[in-house]
């Protein structure tokens, strides 16, 4: 079995993923908002090991009402990108490639927040 924290990387903020944290600014209800998060996860994880492995993290020492439930997960595989990497001495630049990443959008259950998700 797979240690929780190798799976889940970092949490992914940018603009774009802030906005989602907050849910649908059209709900007004706190109870009825569903919040999507979004983390960097190692590239050789699948959804059930990043649901198992979220709901580990963060349900860690916390009581029965309130821990959370993952209800969706949604992954995205982002190759590398080629980089020109110059070396000293010489004029010639290198091709070089930066790693490959994976993303995955997490939907909790209705009502939920990550307090600690870095926003």
């Amino acid at each position: 079995m797979k240690n929780p924290h190798d799976i889940i990387v970092s949490p992914h903020i940018t603009e774009k993923s802030v906005r989602l944290s907050y849910g649908d600014p059209l709900i007004r209800d706190e109870k009825l908002l569903v919040r999507t998060y979004t983390f960097l996860v190692a590239t050789s994880a699948n959804k059930i090991e990043i649901k198992n492995a979220l709901e580990a993290i963060y349900n860690a020492g916390k009581k029965e009402g309130d821990k959370i439930s993952v209800t969706s997960v949604r992954t995205i595989r982002v190759p590398g990108k080629a980089k020109r990497v110059r070396t000293k001495g010489t004029a010639n630049p290198k091709q070089g490639y930066q790693p490959d990443r994976k993303k995955a959008l997490v939907n909790l259950a209705k009502g939920q927040v990550l307090e600690d998700f870095g926003v």
